[in-house]
């Protein structure tokens, strides 16, 4: 298929530590509930499954924040479960309570049971990330995503979010073996399903790693970074005779800055918990940042959030040979103002021209 031109690509020539004008903005769960016409949109859908696996549906909500803000990508509206979905763990939303698998994976049994799916079962996927880069008509690029092999695990094992992990962890500690088998699974299939997203269009890609925060030091080498690296390193990097950004996002990983720099991804995103001047002296601009405002700035009214938006961006300084891509550092909450998101994106696009050139 014949994709239209891209108009504006500062967002991939910053993930690629490229010369830019100014600093890019796009922000995390930035199609989603805080947007009315989202919220429209999914109860004519009838529920989130019914958003997310039908293209014209998803193609909607992507598109719908990027005709409110100036924002410089869009995100393909999905869900990193749907990877788990596909193995036959039975997904379902249920309303207040979020994701909820019918069948974890708990036993030995259920571990030998895994296999990586049939990638058709994840064809609608595909067919909105190609129905999306046709309807951008090459406005801004459009990001792909998956879940890192350990936040997948994570959900696969607990059947829902978690406040403890105790059940994830218990195998884990248990049977590192089943875990290894687990994860070696997840990550051969989000390698297949992210570069799936690549041939379908998808301009740069994301790999989640949400809950590697809350293992220790040596677990998140063995259990987490190892998996993400092993997806890493086989994807494509170039398509349609570009460069294929690739970005790792660890929430709470600040302490493994130097060890993730050096996954093989081009940009690395990072919490507010980060000190992005210190970050990039840790790492010698060899990735680009990508992060890294506290999503609760936006209830603080215009002038904290042009305030903190500026600190962000003073906080990563003179751009040179680094690159930087503003961004929350976690999802954006569903009770944010939009017009607090159009006087971020105006902020972080007015201010952050200084920080670039010589």
């Amino acid at each position: 298929m014949s994709l239209p031109q891209l108009k504006n690509d500062v967002l991939l020539r910053s993930l690629l530590r490229e010369p830019v004008p100014y600093t890019p903005i796009w922000l995390m769960r930035q199609a989603g509930r805080y947007l009315p016409e989202y919220n429209a949109t999914r109860a004519q859908a009838g529920s989130f499954m019914g958003l997310a696996q039908n293209p014209e549906f998803a193609c909607e909500v992507t598109l719908q924040p990027l005709r409110r803000f100036g924002l410089d990508a869009a995100i393909l509206f999905s869900d990193i479960l749907t990877v788990p979905d596909a193995m036959g763990l039975g997904l379902d939303f249920v309303a207040g309570e979020g994701p909820r698998f019918a069948r974890p994976v708990r036993t030995e049994a259920d571990v030998q049971a895994l296999e990586v799916p049939d990638l058709g079962k994840l064809q609608y996927v595909f067919d909105a990330v190609s129905l999306i880069r046709k309807e951008l008509d090459g406005k801004v690029p459009l990001i792909g995503f998956a879940g890192s092999p350990w936040t997948i695990a994570c959900y696969m094992v607990e059947g829902q979010g978690s406040d403890d992990y105790r059940l994830v962890k218990s195998m884990l500690y248990q049977r590192p073996d089943l875990m290894h088998r687990m994860l070696e699974i997840n990550a051969r299939t989000t390698q297949q399903y992210l570069n799936a997203q690549i041939r379908a269009g998808a301009q740069a890609v994301m790999l989640f790693d949400s809950w590697g925060g809350v293992l220790s030091d040596s677990l998140f080498q063995q259990f987490s970074l190892q998996y993400t690296r092993q997806v890493v390193d086989g994807l494509i990097r170039e398509h349609d005779g570009r460069r294929v950004p690739i970005i790792v996002f660890t929430k709470g990983g600040g302490q493994w800055l130097e060890d993730i720099a050096a996954c093989g991804a081009d940009a690395v995103g990072v919490d507010w918990t980060v000190n992005l001047t210190r970050a990039r002296a840790r790492v010698q601009d060899k990735v680009a940042f990508q992060g890294n405002l506290d999503p609760m700035t936006m209830f603080g009214g215009e002038a904290a959030i042009r305030s903190e938006a500026r600190r962000v961006l003073e906080d990563f300084g003179p751009v040179r040979q680094g690159g930087h891509v503003f961004n929350f550092g976690h999802g954006i909450s569903r009770f944010t103002d939009p017009e607090a998101v159009g006087i971020l994106v105006d902020e972080v696009h007015s201010y952050s021209s200084r920080f670039h050139g010589a």
